[in-house]
Protein backbone atom coordinates (compact mmCIF):
# COMPACT_ATOMS: atom_id res chain seq x y z
CA UNK A 1 0.00 0.00 0.00
CA UNK A 2 2.81 2.51 -0.20
CA UNK A 3 1.65 4.64 -3.21
CA UNK A 4 -2.34 3.49 -2.87
CA UNK A 5 -5.13 4.36 -0.24
CA UNK A 6 -6.92 1.74 1.39
CA UNK A 7 -9.73 1.14 4.32
CA UNK A 8 -8.48 1.65 7.81
CA UNK A 9 -9.98 0.68 10.86
CA UNK A 10 -9.37 1.50 14.50
CA UNK A 11 -10.81 -1.06 17.12
CA UNK A 12 -12.44 0.84 20.47
CA UNK A 13 -14.21 -0.80 23.16
CA UNK A 14 -17.42 0.20 22.93
CA UNK A 15 -19.03 3.44 23.75
CA UNK A 16 -15.59 4.90 22.73
CA UNK A 17 -16.45 5.63 18.71
CA UNK A 18 -17.29 9.12 19.02
CA UNK A 19 -14.03 9.75 20.97
CA UNK A 20 -12.26 7.67 18.17
CA UNK A 21 -13.70 9.60 15.50
CA UNK A 22 -12.81 12.92 17.14
CA UNK A 23 -9.24 11.69 17.97
CA UNK A 24 -8.91 11.39 13.89
CA UNK A 25 -10.37 14.32 13.00
CA UNK A 26 -8.17 16.25 14.71
CA UNK A 27 -4.82 14.68 13.16
CA UNK A 28 -6.74 15.83 9.75
CA UNK A 29 -8.19 12.45 8.80
CA UNK A 30 -11.46 12.70 6.36
CA UNK A 31 -13.93 10.55 5.61
CA UNK A 32 -14.95 9.08 8.97
CA UNK A 33 -17.52 6.89 9.56
CA UNK A 34 -18.71 5.01 12.76
CA UNK A 35 -19.74 1.68 13.35
CA UNK A 36 -20.57 -0.43 16.61
CA UNK A 37 -16.82 -0.96 17.93
CA UNK A 38 -14.95 0.65 15.44
CA UNK A 39 -14.17 3.55 13.24
CA UNK A 40 -13.25 3.61 9.83
CA UNK A 41 -11.75 5.85 7.27
CA UNK A 42 -9.93 6.08 3.55
CA UNK A 43 -5.88 6.42 3.92
CA UNK A 44 -2.14 5.36 3.16
CA UNK A 45 0.82 5.17 5.16
CA UNK A 46 1.01 8.84 7.01
CA UNK A 47 -2.52 8.02 7.80
CA UNK A 48 -2.12 4.61 8.89
CA UNK A 49 1.41 5.84 11.00
CA UNK A 50 -0.40 8.39 12.74
CA UNK A 51 -3.11 6.62 14.00
CA UNK A 52 -1.13 4.21 15.47
CA UNK A 53 0.96 7.16 17.19
CA UNK A 54 -1.71 8.95 17.93
CA UNK A 55 -5.07 7.32 18.90
CA UNK A 56 -5.38 7.22 22.31
CA UNK A 57 -8.63 5.14 22.88
CA UNK A 58 -8.59 2.06 20.24
CA UNK A 59 -7.56 -1.34 20.76
CA UNK A 60 -5.92 -1.60 16.75
CA UNK A 61 -5.83 -1.05 13.94
CA UNK A 62 -6.22 -2.91 10.98
CA UNK A 63 -6.16 -2.54 7.03
CA UNK A 64 -8.87 -4.14 5.19
CA UNK A 65 -6.98 -5.93 2.72
CA UNK A 66 -9.39 -8.09 1.17
CA UNK A 67 -12.84 -9.22 0.45
CA UNK A 68 -13.61 -12.86 -1.40
CA UNK A 69 -17.04 -14.56 -1.38
CA UNK A 70 -16.42 -17.88 -0.78
CA UNK A 71 -17.92 -21.65 -0.48
CA UNK A 72 -16.02 -24.14 -0.68
CA UNK A 73 -12.13 -24.61 0.37
CA UNK A 74 -11.11 -25.07 -2.97
CA UNK A 75 -12.55 -21.56 -4.03
CA UNK A 76 -11.16 -20.27 -1.06
CA UNK A 77 -7.62 -21.23 -1.56
CA UNK A 78 -7.57 -20.62 -5.13
CA UNK A 79 -8.29 -16.87 -4.32
CA UNK A 80 -6.52 -16.40 -1.48
CA UNK A 81 -3.06 -17.60 -3.32
CA UNK A 82 -3.46 -14.67 -5.70
CA UNK A 83 -3.49 -12.07 -2.75
CA UNK A 84 -0.66 -9.66 -2.65
CA UNK A 85 0.53 -10.98 0.61
CA UNK A 86 4.34 -9.94 -0.23
CA UNK A 87 2.45 -5.82 0.62
CA UNK A 88 2.65 -7.00 4.99
CA UNK A 89 3.92 -10.43 5.63
CA UNK A 90 7.69 -11.04 5.21
CA UNK A 91 8.85 -14.70 3.38
CA UNK A 92 9.39 -17.04 6.27
CA UNK A 93 7.17 -14.90 8.66
CA UNK A 94 5.00 -16.28 10.80
CA UNK A 95 0.82 -15.34 10.64
CA UNK A 96 -2.03 -15.89 13.13
CA UNK A 97 -4.99 -16.25 11.52
CA UNK A 98 -8.10 -15.35 13.70
CA UNK A 99 -11.47 -16.47 12.47
CA UNK A 100 -14.80 -15.84 12.71
CA UNK A 101 -17.69 -17.42 10.58
CA UNK A 102 -21.34 -16.87 10.95
CA UNK A 103 -24.12 -18.18 8.96
CA UNK A 104 -21.89 -18.70 6.15
CA UNK A 105 -21.55 -22.44 4.07
CA UNK A 106 -17.59 -22.65 5.52
CA UNK A 107 -17.59 -23.55 9.82
CA UNK A 108 -14.90 -24.94 10.49
CA UNK A 109 -12.63 -22.21 11.68
CA UNK A 110 -9.80 -23.89 12.12
CA UNK A 111 -9.75 -24.96 8.77
CA UNK A 112 -10.26 -21.84 7.65
CA UNK A 113 -6.82 -20.78 9.16
CA UNK A 114 -5.06 -23.78 7.39
CA UNK A 115 -6.43 -22.99 4.15
CA UNK A 116 -5.72 -19.54 4.52
CA UNK A 117 -1.93 -20.46 5.62
CA UNK A 118 -1.40 -22.76 2.60
CA UNK A 119 -2.70 -19.68 0.42
CA UNK A 120 -0.10 -17.51 1.84
CA UNK A 121 3.00 -20.36 1.63
CA UNK A 122 2.20 -20.45 -1.96
CA UNK A 123 2.05 -17.00 -3.10
CA UNK A 124 5.05 -16.47 -1.20
CA UNK A 125 7.20 -19.42 -2.35
CA UNK A 126 7.09 -21.20 1.04
CA UNK A 127 10.69 -20.42 2.13
CA UNK A 128 11.77 -21.47 5.65
CA UNK A 129 10.48 -19.56 9.02
CA UNK A 130 12.77 -16.76 10.04
CA UNK A 131 12.11 -16.70 14.10
CA UNK A 132 13.70 -13.44 14.13
CA UNK A 133 10.52 -11.74 12.41
CA UNK A 134 7.60 -11.67 14.79
CA UNK A 135 4.11 -12.94 14.33
CA UNK A 136 1.66 -10.94 11.48
CA UNK A 137 -1.87 -11.30 12.88
CA UNK A 138 -4.64 -11.44 10.00
CA UNK A 139 -8.05 -11.00 11.16
CA UNK A 140 -10.58 -13.01 9.07
CA UNK A 141 -14.78 -12.27 9.14
CA UNK A 142 -16.92 -14.63 7.48
CA UNK A 143 -20.51 -13.77 7.29
CA UNK A 144 -23.16 -15.48 4.39
CA UNK A 145 -20.07 -16.46 2.56
CA UNK A 146 -18.33 -13.21 1.89
CA UNK A 147 -14.88 -13.09 4.04
CA UNK A 148 -12.88 -10.09 4.99
CA UNK A 149 -9.71 -10.13 5.64
CA UNK A 150 -7.59 -7.04 8.18
CA UNK A 151 -4.38 -7.11 8.00
CA UNK A 152 -3.50 -5.74 12.22
CA UNK A 153 -0.71 -3.05 11.64
CA UNK A 154 -0.55 -2.52 15.45
CA UNK A 155 0.79 -5.86 16.59
CA UNK A 156 0.65 -5.60 20.40
CA UNK A 157 -2.48 -4.34 21.79
CA UNK A 158 -2.38 0.06 21.65
CA UNK A 159 -3.05 0.30 25.52
CA UNK A 160 0.12 -0.92 25.95
CA UNK A 161 1.82 1.98 25.90
CA UNK A 162 5.57 1.22 27.08
CA UNK A 163 5.46 3.36 30.30
CA UNK A 164 3.62 0.63 32.63
CA UNK A 165 6.59 -1.49 33.88
CA UNK A 166 4.70 -2.03 36.86
CA UNK A 167 1.30 -2.50 38.27
CA UNK A 168 -0.83 -3.22 40.91
CA UNK A 169 -4.29 -5.17 41.30
CA UNK A 170 -6.35 -4.92 38.41
CA UNK A 171 -5.15 -1.93 36.48
CA UNK A 172 -7.02 0.33 34.16
CA UNK A 173 -5.83 -0.28 30.87
CA UNK A 174 -4.49 2.49 29.32
CA UNK A 175 -7.06 3.40 26.14
CA UNK A 176 -9.87 3.07 29.13
CA UNK A 177 -8.40 5.56 31.43
CA UNK A 178 -7.79 7.84 28.19
CA UNK A 179 -10.98 7.21 27.05
CA UNK A 180 -12.54 8.51 30.48
CA UNK A 181 -10.61 11.41 30.49
CA UNK A 182 -11.68 12.52 26.96
CA UNK A 183 -15.59 11.80 27.75
CA UNK A 184 -15.11 13.79 30.74
CA UNK A 185 -14.12 16.89 28.09
CA UNK A 186 -10.96 17.28 30.09
CA UNK A 187 -7.99 19.07 27.85
CA UNK A 188 -5.31 19.88 30.41
CA UNK A 189 -6.11 23.39 30.59
CA UNK A 190 -7.53 23.09 34.30
CA UNK A 191 -6.25 21.14 37.30
CA UNK A 192 -7.35 17.44 37.68
CA UNK A 193 -7.06 14.93 40.91
CA UNK A 194 -7.55 11.31 40.99
CA UNK A 195 -7.87 10.20 44.78
CA UNK A 196 -7.20 6.19 43.77
CA UNK A 197 -4.17 6.50 41.32
CA UNK A 198 -3.27 2.90 42.19
CA UNK A 199 -0.50 1.88 39.16
CA UNK A 200 -1.14 5.66 38.08
CA UNK A 201 -2.50 4.98 34.60
CA UNK A 202 -5.34 7.95 34.71
CA UNK A 203 -2.40 10.61 36.09
CA UNK A 204 0.12 9.73 33.26
CA UNK A 205 -2.82 9.49 30.40
CA UNK A 206 -3.63 12.75 31.67
CA UNK A 207 -0.34 14.42 31.76
CA UNK A 208 0.22 12.73 27.93
CA UNK A 209 -3.22 14.53 26.62
CA UNK A 210 -1.67 17.91 28.84
CA UNK A 211 1.11 17.89 26.97
CA UNK A 212 0.05 16.73 23.50
CA UNK A 213 2.40 13.82 23.65
CA UNK A 214 1.43 10.76 21.34
CA UNK A 215 0.82 7.57 23.45
CA UNK A 216 2.81 5.56 21.07
CA UNK A 217 6.00 7.33 20.73
CA UNK A 218 7.60 4.38 22.98
CA UNK A 219 6.63 1.74 21.26
CA UNK A 220 7.18 -0.21 18.07
CA UNK A 221 4.08 -1.42 15.75
CA UNK A 222 3.41 -4.36 13.81
CA UNK A 223 3.87 -2.58 10.40
CA UNK A 224 7.17 -1.77 11.10
CA UNK A 225 7.92 -5.43 9.63
CA UNK A 226 6.14 -4.95 6.71
CA UNK A 227 8.04 -4.84 3.48
CA UNK A 228 6.71 -1.34 2.32
CA UNK A 229 7.98 0.21 5.51
CA UNK A 230 8.80 4.02 5.72
CA UNK A 231 11.01 4.48 8.15
CA UNK A 232 11.77 8.19 6.97
CA UNK A 233 7.54 8.89 7.19
CA UNK A 234 7.41 7.66 10.52
CA UNK A 235 10.35 9.50 11.60
CA UNK A 236 8.98 12.83 10.55
CA UNK A 237 5.83 12.40 12.37
CA UNK A 238 7.34 11.71 15.38
CA UNK A 239 9.84 14.90 14.71
CA UNK A 240 6.56 17.21 14.36
CA UNK A 241 5.02 15.58 17.22
CA UNK A 242 8.01 16.77 19.57
CA UNK A 243 7.95 20.13 17.97
CA UNK A 244 3.97 20.51 18.42
CA UNK A 245 4.56 19.58 22.29
CA UNK A 246 3.10 21.67 25.18
CA UNK A 247 5.22 22.10 28.24
CA UNK A 248 3.62 20.67 31.36
CA UNK A 249 3.00 23.16 34.86
CA UNK A 250 4.22 21.46 37.82
CA UNK A 251 1.90 19.84 39.62
CA UNK A 252 -0.97 20.24 37.10
CA UNK A 253 -1.86 17.05 37.94
CA UNK A 254 -2.76 15.34 41.36
CA UNK A 255 -2.49 11.50 42.30
CA UNK A 256 -3.33 10.16 45.43
CA UNK A 257 -2.82 6.62 47.03
CA UNK A 258 -3.30 5.46 50.83
CA UNK A 259 -1.20 3.14 50.02
CA UNK A 260 2.96 4.05 49.75
CA UNK A 261 4.48 1.69 48.14
CA UNK A 262 1.18 1.69 45.22
CA UNK A 263 2.23 5.40 45.42
CA UNK A 264 6.15 4.52 44.43
CA UNK A 265 4.77 2.40 41.85
CA UNK A 266 2.70 4.75 40.05
CA UNK A 267 5.95 7.43 40.82
CA UNK A 268 8.05 5.05 38.81
CA UNK A 269 5.80 4.38 36.01
CA UNK A 270 4.73 8.41 35.43
CA UNK A 271 8.92 9.10 35.19
CA UNK A 272 9.29 6.07 33.01
CA UNK A 273 6.49 8.00 30.55
CA UNK A 274 8.60 11.16 31.23
CA UNK A 275 5.78 13.14 33.15
CA UNK A 276 7.00 12.76 36.75
CA UNK A 277 7.38 16.43 37.13
CA UNK A 278 3.62 16.89 36.00
CA UNK A 279 2.23 15.39 38.99
CA UNK A 280 1.79 15.87 42.49
CA UNK A 281 1.91 12.97 45.07
CA UNK A 282 -0.55 11.88 47.52
CA UNK A 283 -0.23 9.86 50.98
CA UNK A 284 -3.80 9.98 52.05
CA UNK A 285 -7.00 8.83 52.30
CA UNK A 286 -9.23 9.85 49.30
CA UNK A 287 -11.81 12.48 51.26
CA UNK A 288 -8.12 14.34 52.95
CA UNK A 289 -6.78 14.86 49.65
CA UNK A 290 -6.33 18.34 48.50
CA UNK A 291 -7.50 19.57 46.02
CA UNK A 292 -6.31 22.57 43.88
CA UNK A 293 -8.00 26.17 44.37
CA UNK A 294 -8.91 26.73 40.44
CA UNK A 295 -11.69 23.74 40.18
CA UNK A 296 -10.86 21.15 37.46
CA UNK A 297 -11.88 17.68 37.10
CA UNK A 298 -11.79 14.47 39.88
CA UNK A 299 -11.70 11.49 37.78
CA UNK A 300 -11.36 7.81 40.04
CA UNK A 301 -11.12 4.04 39.55
CA UNK A 302 -11.77 3.16 43.08
CA UNK A 303 -11.18 -0.25 43.93
CA UNK A 304 -13.88 -2.96 44.20
CA UNK A 305 -13.94 -6.50 43.41
CA UNK A 306 -10.90 -8.73 43.78
CA UNK A 307 -9.24 -5.14 45.14
CA UNK A 308 -11.06 -5.24 48.42
CA UNK A 309 -12.87 -8.86 48.91
CA UNK A 310 -15.60 -7.31 51.35
CA UNK A 311 -18.57 -6.18 49.54
CA UNK A 312 -20.40 -4.23 52.32
CA UNK A 313 -16.40 -2.53 52.71
CA UNK A 314 -16.91 -1.81 49.04
CA UNK A 315 -20.00 -0.47 49.56
CA UNK A 316 -19.26 1.88 52.56
CA UNK A 317 -16.46 3.30 50.19
CA UNK A 318 -18.50 3.95 47.36
CA UNK A 319 -21.32 5.66 50.18
CA UNK A 320 -18.19 7.83 51.21
CA UNK A 321 -17.43 8.24 47.76
CA UNK A 322 -20.52 9.48 46.28
CA UNK A 323 -21.09 12.51 49.77
CA UNK A 324 -17.58 13.79 48.41
CA UNK A 325 -19.18 14.40 45.27
CA UNK A 326 -21.91 15.81 46.46
CA UNK A 327 -20.66 18.43 48.69
CA UNK A 328 -17.19 18.73 48.94
CA UNK A 329 -16.26 18.49 45.17
CA UNK A 330 -19.07 19.81 44.32
CA UNK A 331 -17.58 22.88 42.52
CA UNK A 332 -15.85 20.12 40.24
CA UNK A 333 -16.30 17.97 37.58
CA UNK A 334 -16.24 14.64 38.33
CA UNK A 335 -15.92 11.27 36.22
CA UNK A 336 -16.22 8.05 38.45
CA UNK A 337 -15.82 3.95 37.22
CA UNK A 338 -18.11 1.89 38.90
CA UNK A 339 -19.50 -1.54 38.90
CA UNK A 340 -22.72 0.18 40.69
CA UNK A 341 -23.97 3.73 39.90
CA UNK A 342 -26.25 3.23 42.55
CA UNK A 343 -23.53 2.66 44.89
CA UNK A 344 -22.79 6.33 44.40
CA UNK A 345 -26.44 7.39 46.09
CA UNK A 346 -27.92 10.81 45.24
CA UNK A 347 -24.96 12.01 43.50
CA UNK A 348 -25.17 9.55 40.69
CA UNK A 349 -28.93 9.88 39.48
CA UNK A 350 -29.78 11.70 36.55
CA UNK A 351 -26.23 11.87 35.18
CA UNK A 352 -24.84 10.16 32.04
CA UNK A 353 -24.27 6.62 33.08
CA UNK A 354 -21.69 5.12 29.97
CA UNK A 355 -21.67 1.11 30.57
CA UNK A 356 -17.89 -0.05 29.98
CA UNK A 357 -16.03 -3.00 30.91
CA UNK A 358 -12.59 -3.29 32.48
CA UNK A 359 -10.58 -6.29 33.26
CA UNK A 360 -14.00 -8.53 31.51
CA UNK A 361 -15.84 -6.99 34.32
CA UNK A 362 -18.81 -4.86 33.46
CA UNK A 363 -18.49 -1.47 35.13
CA UNK A 364 -20.45 2.02 34.31
CA UNK A 365 -18.94 5.63 34.12
CA UNK A 366 -20.55 8.26 35.85
CA UNK A 367 -19.86 11.93 35.35
CA UNK A 368 -21.07 15.31 35.22
CA UNK A 369 -19.69 16.54 31.92
CA UNK A 370 -20.86 14.74 28.40
CA UNK A 371 -18.94 14.21 25.80
CA UNK A 372 -20.35 16.99 22.34
CA UNK A 373 -18.38 16.78 19.21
Amino acid sequence: MKNRTVEQYAVVPPGFEPVCAAELAALGITGIRQEKGGVRWQGGLRELYLANLWLRTASRVLVRFAELTVRDFPTLFRRAARLSWGEFVRPGQRVAFRVTSRRSRLMHTGRISETLALALRHALGDPPDNPELPEQQVVVRLHQDRMLLSIDSSGEHLHRRGYRRLQGKAPLRENLAAGMLLLAGWNGETPLVDPFCGAGTLPIEAALIAGRIPPGQMRTFAFMHWPGYRAGLWKLLLDEARRHRRPLPAALIVAGDSDAAVLDLARQNAETAGVGEAIAWSRNDFAAIGLPECPGLVVANPPYGERLGDDAEVRRLYRRLGECCQRQWRDWNKAILTPNPAWLGDWARGRPHLPLRNGGLAVWLVRDAVFAN
